[in-house]
């Protein structure tokens, strides 16, 4: 009976020291790696640089990946290559705050429609990057309009419907190789009338808009109950934790529990004002901050709460009406919320489209025209930040992109003309400082499923 004693408790302490040294690892880290920098200096740009600020006639050297110098008649040197961006301009690289590309990829087909794992209301356990396929050709369209960055997420079938992720706009053949390094992971909801269509129609929760409330306050009590348990573990001394187990893991709870530690960010598809509004007091009750409210048709309505929160709101410049709660928006949208508060307010323009996130600039430009002509002062630097700087904030990752600041990556784009304009073209995109397209030399990028179908020799059957 004493051996069997002594069997049990070293079984006990084998299982906790492997369960708590697996958990101590995260899965799925980033394997990036940038393409060899091409050290830059562009002549005589005009420049909007992400932080509501333009410059003319100005030189913006860029060196081993980093912005490294903006300034007039900055030194050169054999070891850059000299461009003339004389009447030409200078952005940040864009970034989208919400795509699908690659979980519902092209071609179109519904093999490969993966973005809603719509088999429960809750599922947090889900990761989008887990469906993106990588040979999407929707990725090199989206380089040639400038995106460097974008940020993808699960669809809007669920309450909670997973983690989605941030990664750069090159083509690999892992999805690893493309997650931004130290990105954090976000986590999807959705309000309003997706969830309860879709469970609705199924005769399950949720099939009213209280069913949605009452589906996200039973997922966070659940999680605050499994974080206690985590943090009563963690905060035992080495010998107690020997003689105990470590709670159990559970993938749908640990997403919720990385939110509710500040870990994870909240974006959140909403489109009414009131049910933003219920989403800011759930998060209140249970301690956790949403990032970003995302298509927000009705953002203009709260604009001010959203300011006094810190949320910022992710719209479309004006699409609209195509269903109910899609119906009471107006154009200014962007503008107003952009505007709240004394222009404290966090505005977005996103896609959430394969054909807009080519056009994001476009997008941008619609949005500054309805705000001018509602009567607001805002100029086209400022209406930058909308695709740039604060979709890198809403992302977690303005510390590394999103703005020309010196110490940044080099994600820069060269425009024919006023990237306001509907006729500006990305002439050449730079990720990390090295070029990753230009329109010029030939310059372009494609998948290996393109080539695959556009290559007549390849493969070909011979007869």
């Amino acid at each position: 009976m004493h051996i069997k004693k002594n069997k049990l408790i070293l079984f006990i302490i084998l299982i906790s020291i492997t369960d708590f040294s697996f958990a101590e690892k995260a899965p799925f880290e980033s394997t990036y790696e940038a393409l060899p920098p091409t050290n830059t200096i562009f002549r005589n740009a005009n420049v909007y640089d992400g932080e509501g600020n333009e410059f003319s006639e100005i030189d913006l050297l860029i060196k081993d990946g980093k912005i490294i110098a903006m300034g007039s008649d900055l030194p050169g040197s054999s070891e850059f290559i000299e461009v003339d961006a004389t009447g030409k301009w200078i952005t940040p690289g864009i970034i989208d705050i919400h795509s699908h590309m690659g979980v519902y990829s092209a071609p179109s087909v519904t093999t490969s429609s993966d973005g809603n794992e719509s088999t429960s209301p809750v599922t947090a356990d889900v990761w989008a990057e887990h469906s993106i396929w990588v040979q999407d050709p929707q990725f090199a369209l989206a380089l040639k309009g400038g995106v460097t960055a974008f940020h993808v997420l699960p669809g809007s079938a669920n309450l909670i419907g997973g983690r989605g992720v941030t990664a750069k706009n090159l083509q690999r053949n892992t999805i690893n190789s493309m997650k931004f390094p130290d990105a954090p992971h976000s986590l999807k909801m959705a309000c309003g009338e997706n969830p309860k269509r879709v469970y609705g129609n199924r005769s399950q929760a949720p099939s009213t808009r209280m069913g949605n409330i009452a589906g996200y306050r039973k997922s966070w009590i659940r999680a605050e109950a499994y974080l206690s348990r985590l943090d009563e573990y963690e905060a035992k001394s080495d010998d107690a934790k020997e003689l105990g187990y470590k709670p159990q893991r559970d993938l749908e709870l640990d997403t919720l529990a990385g939110v509710l530690r500040g870990e994870i960010l909240i974006q959140n598809h909403c489109y009414r004002a009131e049910e933003m509004a219920m989403m800011i007091d759930i998060a209140k009750e249970f301690n956790y901050k949403i990032t970003t409210f995302h298509h927000a048709v009705e953002a203009y309505k709260i604009a001010d709460l959203l300011a006094d929160n810190n949320i910022c709101a992710a719209m479309w410049a004006d699409w609209w009406g195509f269903k109910h709660e899609a119906y009471d928006m107006v154009q200014a949208n962007v503008a107003i919320v952009d505007q709240a508060r004394n222009g404290t307010g966090c505005a977005i323009v996103h896609s959430d489209d394969e054909i807009g996130i080519q056009h994001l600039n476009q997008e941008a430009s619609k949005a500054l025209s309805a705000g001018l002509k509602a009567g607001f002062n805002i100029s086209k630097a400022r209406a930058m930040k909308w695709i740039t700087s604060n979709p890198a904030k809403a992302s977690g990752i303005y510390d590394q992109t999103g703005s020309l600041k010196v110490g940044k990556n080099a994600d820069v784009v060269l425009w024919s003309k006023n990237p306001f304009s509907v006729y500006a073209l990305a002439e050449k995109v730079y990720i990390d400082g090295a070029l990753a397209f230009d329109r010029n030399s030939g310059l372009e990028p494609s998948s290996d499923f393109d080539i695959g179908i556009l290559n007549p020799n390849k493969n070909r059957i011979q007869e």
